[in-house]
């Protein structure tokens, strides 16, 4: 499925990178099963990320913390072959660290299987303290991939 959506993205706004990232882009990984996808664009372009998103029926993030639209995250969902796939863009410029974060940390899970369990177990450690919101979930594993990626080793 996330292969066909961001085929769909770059179709319709050529200027953009996109890649698949989170748990759902690592074989083998336990996650919520959301679709993260970084959608990249270079500089001066971020405006044409935005709407090409939103020309594709992705709606802006809402609720308690949003994405400021410097650094925007839409969202979407689509039913394919009968099962509902809940997706998120976040956009970020091609040259950030950001991307190089979001991308290293999905390369570094698909390549240590030691660390993709401790990923798992750090995940359904915050669900089993009752963290349940979105905004307070993401910060929470956060922290790990901040830990992971500082120091780049496991």
């Amino acid at each position: 499925m996330a292969a066909l959506i961001v085929e769909k993205i770059v179709s319709a706004g050529n200027e953009l990178t996109v890649e698949h990232i989170g748990s759902t882009a690592v074989p083998g990984c336990w996650g919520k099963g959301i679709i993260d996808l970084v959608v990249m664009y270079r500089e001066g372009q971020l405006q044409i990320a935005r709407d090409t998103l939103d020309g594709l029926g992705f709606q802006p993030q809402c609720g308690p913390e949003p994405f400021p639209e410097s650094r925007p995250m839409r969202v979407g969902s689509i039913d394919y072959l009968g099962r509902p796939y809940q997706l998120h863009a976040h956009v970020v410029a091609v040259e950030s660290r950001e991307a190089r974060d979001l991308i290293r940390f999905r390369d570094l899970l698909r390549c240590n299987d030691s660390l993709l369990r401790a990923y798992e177990m750090e995940k359904r450690a915050i669900l089993a303290r009752g963290i349940t919101l979105s905004t307070d979930y993401s910060k929470a594993k956060g922290a790990f991939i901040h830990r992971v990626l500082a120091a780049d080793k496991f």
